[in-house]
């Protein structure tokens, strides 16, 4: 099922680039204005251990948990689907685009290596230590770079941000 115009934005970039934070505020926007949506932390979706490391298995678990989700929502008219997750090559864009009933719009969140060093360093667990390793990797070799519809520096305040999103999206009310 798919209500006529539903839409689905996935925001991207590397760890700590902000692509939590820009969902719940576009939410919140959303919120605001009395629209039907969902937002969705797609690394939530595929985030388990079965006793072996295979990020295969978690990104098929992810895929079809985003189906099953997805689907859940559609049912109840939810039209608008605001997703984060780094993404880092064409063939998992693709495979989260199957997944979807709808057309999705990817956006690159961008931000200085300065500021997701701010960001993460003062995250005492020990994954987001490694997310901030991972980010500079990334960031060095332009992973997942060139997947977006288009880019947005997320180096200001989340509200100015997550409209400039909205706006370039028509979602604004």
């Amino acid at each position: 099922m798919q209500p006529s115009g539903a839409k689905a934005v996935l925001l991207t970039g590397v760890y700590g680039s902000g692509k939590t934070a820009v969902a719940e505020e576009i939410a919140s926007v959303l919120e605001e204005q009395g629209m039907a949506y969902a937002a969705l932390d797609l690394d939530w979706l595929g985030w388990f251990d079965a006793g072996w490391d295979d990020d295969a298995a978690e990104h098929r678990m992810m895929l079809k948990n985003l189906q099953d989700v997805v689907g859940n929502y559609l049912a109840a008219d939810i039209g608008l689907f605001v997703l984060a997750l780094s993404i880092e090559t064409q063939p998992e864009l693709d495979a989260i685009r199957a997944a979807l009933p709808m057309p999705l719009k990817v956006v690159l969140l961008t931000v200085p290596l300065e500021t997701i060093h701010e960001r993460l360093r003062s995250d005492a667990t020990t994954g987001r230590q490694v997310d901030l390793h991972w980010a500079g990797v990334w960031l060095n070799e332009g992973r997942g770079v060139g997947l977006e519809d288009f880019e947005v520096p997320n180096d200001r305040p989340i509200r100015e941000v997550a409209m400039d999103v909205m706006a370039q999206l028509d979602w604004v009310g």
